[in-house]
C-alpha cells in the first residue's frame, strides 16, 4: 500500500534579512511516519521545523520562498488561516512550556481558542489527550493542580497532550527530550512509537541513537543544506555521503 504524502516541501529557502539560513529544500513526509531531521547545531533543523507551521512568521525580518504542500494547500497562500494551520500541525518545543494554569486547563486551551464551548466535549478531549500522551493515571486526580507542579518530563507529556486535544495531522517536535532523564526520554520515545500510528510525526534530535530508535526516515542537514534523505536503517548502516558517515560516527558536530 502507498502511503499518503502528509506534506510536500518544494525548493524551500528561508531568509533572516540577507542571510539565507535554509537552500533548497525539498523533501515528502509520509502519513503515520516519523521524520528525524539530524545535523550539527545551526544547520537549520530548527528553522526548517518551524517553518512547516509559520512559527518563523513571528521574525520580522524573515522571509520564505518556496511551497510547503499540506494536503495540496500552500500554507504560505495569504488566505490560509495561521490559527487553523497550528491546529492541522502542532508543535512541542525543546523546553517543557506548560501554561501557569490547572492541568486540565493547559490541555483545554487549544479548544477554547478554537471556540468549542461544550463543557462535555471539552472534558472528553482533554481526557483523550491524556491518555493519549501516557500521563493520564499520573494526573487524573490532580486535575485542578498548576501544572507547574508536576515533573519535567510530565510537563513534556503535559504540552503533548495539550498539542493532541486540537487533533493535529502532523506533530513538530523540536528536541522534545533535551531536557529530560534517560527515564522521561524513554516515556517520549515510547509514545512517540504509539502516536505515529494517528499521526505524521517530525522530530529534530542532537541524539542519533534517538533518531536510530524513533524513525522510519532521516534527513540530514548541514549549513542549511539537506545532504541527504533516506531510511533511517540505511542512512545509520550505508549512507550513500561520505559527510552522511562522517556526521554520524562523530567525526564532526
Amino acid at each position: 500500500m502507498d502511503k499518503s504524502v502528509k506534506i510536500e516541501v518544494k525548493h524551500l529557502n528561508f531568509y533572516y534579512g540577507n542571510f539565507r539560513a535554509l537552500e533548497d529544500i525539498s523533501l515528502d513526509c509520509y502519513a503515520n511516519e516519523v521524520l528525524s531531521l539530524i545535523g550539527p547545531s545551526g544547520c537549520g533543523k530548527s528553522t526548517f521545523l518551524r517553518c512547516l507551521n509559520r512559527m518563523n512568521d513571528l521574525i520580522s525580518i524573515s522571509r520564505v520562498e518556496g511551497n510547503i504542500l499540506l494536503g495540496g494547500l500552500d500554507i504560505y497562500d495569504p488566505s490560509v488561516d495561521v490559527v487553523m494551520l497550528r491546529s492541522r500541525i502542532g508543535m512541542v518545543f525543546q523546553k517543557p512550556n506548560p501554561f501557569p494554569k490547572t492541568i486540565f486547563e493547559n490541555v483545554a486551551y487549544g479548544l477554547r481558542v478554537n471556540g468549542i464551548k461544550d463543557k462535555g466535549i471539552i472534558e472528553n478531549r482533554v481526557e483523550e489527550s491524556l491518555k493519549l500522551a501516557a500521563i493520564w493515571d499520573e494526573v487524573k486526580d490532580r486535575m485542578h493542580e498548576s501544572a507547574l507542579g508536576l515533573s519535567g518530563g510530565q510537563q513534556q507529556r503535559l504540552c503533548i497532550a495539550r498539542a493532541l486535544a486540537v487533533e493535529p495531522e502532523i506533530l513538530l517536535m523540536d528536541e522534545p527530550c533535551s531536557a529530560l532523564d534517560p527515564i522521561a526520554t524513554q516515556k517520549i520515545e515510547e509514545l512517540i512509537h504509539q502516536l505515529k500510528k494517528s499521526l505524521t510525526i517530525i522530530i529534530v534530535t542532537h541524539n542519533m541513537q534517538q533518531a536510530a530508535r524513533v524513525s522510519d526516515i532521516t534527513a540530514f542537514f548541514y549549513i542549511g543544506k539537506l545532504i541527504e534523505l533516506g531510511k533511517t536503517d540505511t542512512i545509520f548502516t550505508r549512507p550513500n555521503l561520505k559527510q552522511t558517515q562522517d556526521y554520524i560516527t562523530g567525526r564532526f558536530g
